[in-house]
Formats: structure tokens, C-alpha cells, sequence
């Protein structure tokens, strides 16, 4: 069992990270940022920053809902283990057995636990998919049933390795159905939703609460601008990628997650759900568990998810056992939620790297640490815990060039950070504009192509890199097209310009790799 948290560490690793995120959004030129975070047993922190419309020119609340896509497997994986818990079925029942319209199919004879786990080799949305460039309507629930009937959906054998789907999880949405014998999302909203007697999350649109809704934009990496893009109903598909919510019902969602906490699951069902089962790189972690990815952020092993939708990324890591949930919702498509959620745990983890004391100094060697390609630092922390950081709110509109003026910090270690940082920016910049130059014809269709979808680049419904998704894995272009050599070309100098040399080399595996 981990220590404890300390509470005045907690709360200086909150007033930083605050102002931190602040900036970050208007320096990262993300149109809104919403985060919250559950300490103990309350929401420690809940802010917005920045806007929820650049167009209308309307505020980020902590109110505003975002489409927060696969997070939704974490919804239907709770509905599956308490219908367990119920006797109503079994982990290890055959999809068949719940699910008549396949028998007899490959998909019929895939157990739940291994949907679960995607580790039943099942294709990750389909030939046709063209529902993430909002080409087409997502399927209903007769197109699913075709595709899980087609035996070009079994693309691997059962157990063979992880293989990342939302076919599958949109297959488990069925199964909750037939064993509960209420619709899908009848059922997460009164079994999981209503029960934690919360307002701000729901399995799918919800057209008379359009206002509420966050707009979401496309990626900077094609155009000088971001385009808005359209809120779509995910219909069969809401069980894999159909939620939303704020990022303060998120985490008190998440909590319930907490060992102890029986108002969703037994700790042997959280159990199971958290344990680590597959590899999902050539690396050890991230793992993933039944409906939870399991990382680790240095020495914590944390279970959460991501969320990939046309215009949203968002991001939650819970460390269970010191009672920690942090979420992080960004309208971008290029937002780097992962890297923003994961701050929070190092700045944590950083206020309490040394004993409290009178007088305490620290190494130039360790005056500076880069959390997510920005400067955190001990001597910040104390200037900014005692700083107003309401005042970063009324920063000007995202569109704007201008520069913020970064934090003060008394280290000079601190400060040559923040150059570094600037610079390597700069040159990302560069690099893209060069690529850009080299291919100006691919480059140009790119652009037309994400404006005729009014998207940026949403391969899928989930955010599992290391950090922000690289826009060269989402471009649902066919190889070779002008279109997926620009994607190419612009997203491998923005993962080489900006998080090879920041040292986050992100990872993002190609579609058969089911990521």
C-alpha cells in the first residue's frame, strides 16, 4: 500500500498545475481545456479554460459537455460485470448464447471476456468506416449485426495478441441488451449513471441538450485555422464510442472505481476489470485490462481510458490505490490530453520528492523537470501556489498569435527549460512548414479533404498514445493517395519536431495493430 497523500503537497501540486494548464492551452493554441480532479473522497479541482465556441466567442465552463468516446468501453465493461454479479451471465459465456442473430459465426463463438480484453481478433470498425470522417452514419443496429455476421470481421485468431475494437465492444453493447432485457442505453444510465446521481454524463447525444455541448475543431497540423466540427449520434456504436460528459462527473464516476467504493462493482469485479492483461506495444505497458487500460506514470501503475472522437481528445488516469482520478477534455482533435492528465501525477509525485523543511533547496540538477514539454519546477510551485490563477482566463481567443507571458521562476536551470522548450517549438514549426513546401499539391488535397469532412484526422474513438494522437495514423485516406502522403509527411514532422525532442516519443500503432 502506497503512502498517503500529503495535503499540503496535494494542494500545492493542484495551485500550480491549475495555472500550468492555463497556459498551456493558449500557448498550445487548444481552443478549451476542462479538468478535474477526485482526491480523497471530493473533486479537489474542477476549472475550464479557454473557449467553447471560438466562433461565437463563448467560454469554457466546467459545466460544458464534451464527447468523451471510449471511455465508454469503461461504462459498457462495468454494465457486463455487474450483470455477472447478477447471475445474469457469465465472463465466460459465448456472444451466441445472448446474442442469437449469430450463431454460428466466428463472432458467436467469441467469449465476453475476450471482447473485453480485444482479444478476440476482431476487426477494428470494418472495411467501411467512413462514419469517423462523418462520410457516413455511424450503423445501426441490423448494419452491426451484418458486420458482425461477415466472416472477413474475424481478421485473427482468438488470443492470438491484443487487437483493439470497437465492432467488438459495439457487439458487447448487444449482449447487455439481451442479458438485462432494457436497451443499452437504458441500462448504463439507470445501472451506472443515475445510481452515482449524476447530470454530467450520458451514453449518447443528447439533441435537447445541444447548448451544453463543447464545439469540437479539427487539427492545426493542415490549415493556418481550425474548422468546427459536427456533434453525430454513434447509434449501435454507443457502447464502444458513445458517451459524453465534464471531466467533474467523469472523475466522481471514476471514484467509484476506488477499492472500498461498492456503489458499482465488489472490489473482485474492479479487480478484475484493472488487472493487467495484454501488452498493447512491443513494451511492457500500457497493458490492458477488461474495458481499462493499465499504465504506468513513473512508479504508479494507474487504470483509465481515452477518448478519440472527430473533434474531442480526452484522457483519465486513476491511481486507485491513492485515491487519485484525474480527466482532461480538449475540443481538438489535436488536443494532448494524455500529456496534460499525466502532469498532474508527476507534479504530485514532484511535491513530494523530498521531506518538508525550513529553508529547503534543490539541486540545479533537478530545478527544472519537463512534464509534457513544459518546465515544472520546486521554486515555481511555491510563487505559484500563492499566485490568482483566475486571471489566465480572460487570455485572448486561441486564433491569436500572441504569446503568453510564461510563469516567473526564480531558476535560472527553470528558465534555459522554457527556452528549450520555445526553441524546439519553433524548429517544429519550421519543419512543418518545409514538409509543406515539399509536397504543396498533397498538402493542399489534405486540406480540401478536411474541409469537405469537417474534420481534422479521427482514425478512432480513443486516445491510447503516450500523448496527443500524430496526425499521420488518423487520416482515413487509401494508401498512397495524395491525401495519406500528406498526412504522412505532417504528422511525422510534428512527432519528430515537437515530442521526439521534447523526450515524449509517442507511439501510435497502425490500424492492424488494433490501436
Amino acid at each position: 500500500m502506497p503512502d498517503a497523500l500529503d495535503s499540503e503537497n496535494l494542494r500545492e501540486a493542484l495551485a500550480y498545475y491549475d495555472s500550468w494548464l492555463a497556459f498551456n492551452q493558449h500557448y498550445r493554441r487548444i481552443p478549451g481545456v476542462q479538468v478535474a480532479v477526485y482526491a480523497g473522497d471530493a473533486v479537489a479541482l474542477s476549472s475550464a479554460y479557454g473557449l467553447a465556441d471560438v466562433e461565437q466567442g463563448t467560454e469554457l465552463t466546467e459545466s460544458h459537455l464534451f464527447r468523451i468516446a471510449s471511455h465508454s468501453k469503461t461504462f459498457t465493461a462495468t454494465a457486463v460485470l455487474q450483470l455477472a454479479e447478477q447471475g445474469r451471465l457469465r465472463l465466460d459465456d459465448k456472444a451466441g448464447l445472448h446474442v442469437t442473430e449469430i450463431v454460428g459465426t466466428s463472432l458467436g463463438e467469441l467469449t465476453l471476456r475476450e471482447l473485453l480484453a480485444h482479444a478476440g481478433g476482431v476487426t477494428r470498425d470494418s472495411p467501411e468506416a467512413d462514419w469517423w470522417q462523418l462520410a457516413t452514419a455511424f450503423p445501426d443496429r441490423e448494419e452491426l449485426l451484418a458486420v458482425l455476421r461477415a466472416e472477413s470481421s474475424a481478421v485473427l485468431t482468438e488470443n492470438d495478441r491484443f487487437k483493439y475494437s470497437n465492432i467488438g465492444y459495439g457487439l458487447l453493447g448487444l449482449v447487455v441488451e439481451a442479458a438485462s432485457g432494457t436497451p443499452y442505453n437504458s441500462y448504463v444510465q439507470t445501472a451506472i449513471v443515475d445510481k452515482l446521481g449524476l447530470s454530467g454524463l450520458g451514453p449518447e447525444l443528447d439533441p435537447n441538450r445541444s447548448a451544453e455541448y463543447a464545439a469540437g475543431y479539427s487539427s492545426l497540423s493542415y490549415a493556418d485555422e481550425r474548422v468546427p466540427i459536427d456533434h453525430v449520434d454513434t447509434r449501435a456504436l454507443a457502447s464502444a464510442t458513445g458517451f459524453f460528459g465534464n471531466a467533474h462527473d467523469l472523475v466522481t464516476y471514476f471514484s467509484a472505481h476506488f477499492p472500498g467504493d461498492d456503489r458499482l462493482l465488489t472490489d473482485n469485479s474492479k479487480r478484475e476489470m484493472q488487472h493487467p492483461l495484454w501488452q498493447t506495444t512491443e513494451e511492457d505497458w500500457p497493458r490492458y485490462g477488461l474495458g481499462l487500460q493499465v499504465s504506468k506514470v513513473g512508479k504508479r501503475k494507474v487504470f483509465g481510458h481515452g477518448g478519440g472522437y472527430p473533434g474531442h481528445i480526452t484522457r483519465s488516469l486513476v491511481d486507485g490505490e491513492q485515491r487519485i482520478a484525474v480527466s482532461v477534455l480538449t475540443n481538438a482533435i489535436d488536443g494532448p490530453a494524455a500529456g496534460l492528465a499525466e502532469a498532474l501525477l508527476k507534479l504530485i509525485d514532484l511535491a513530494g520528492s523530498e521531506e518538508r523543511g525550513t529553508g529547503r533547496t534543490w539541486p540545479a540538477s533537478r530545478a527544472g523537470s519537463r512534464i509534457s514539454g513544459a518546465s515544472v519546477t520546486s521554486s515555481c510551485s511555491a510563487a505559484a501556489s500563492t499566485r490568482s490563477t483566475r486571471a489566465h482566463r480572460t487570455l485572448p481567443p486561441n486564433r491569436s498569435r500572441s504569446r503568453p507571458t510564461a510563469t516567473p521562476c526564480a531558476s535560472p536551470a527553470a528558465r534555459a527549460t522554457v527556452r528549450t522548450a520555445s526553441t524546439t517549438a519553433t524548429t517544429s514549426r519550421r519543419t512543418v512548414r518545409s514538409s509543406r513546401s515539399a509536397a504543396p499539391a498533397a498538402c493542399s488535397r489534405a486540406r480540401s479533404t478536411v474541409s469537405r469532412f469537417r474534420t481534422g484526422c479521427v482514425p478512432c474513438s480513443h486516445d491510447h498514445s503516450r500523448g496527443a494522437p500524430v496526425p499521420a495514423a488518423g487520416v482515413r485516406a487509401k494508401p498512397g493517395t495524395a491525401v495519406a502522403r500528406a498526412a504522412a509527411v505532417a504528422g511525422r514532422a510534428v512527432d519528430h519536431g515537437v515530442r521526439r525532442q521534447a523526450g515524449r516519443a509517442d507511439r501510435v500503432l497502425d490500424a492492424d495493430r488494433g490501436w
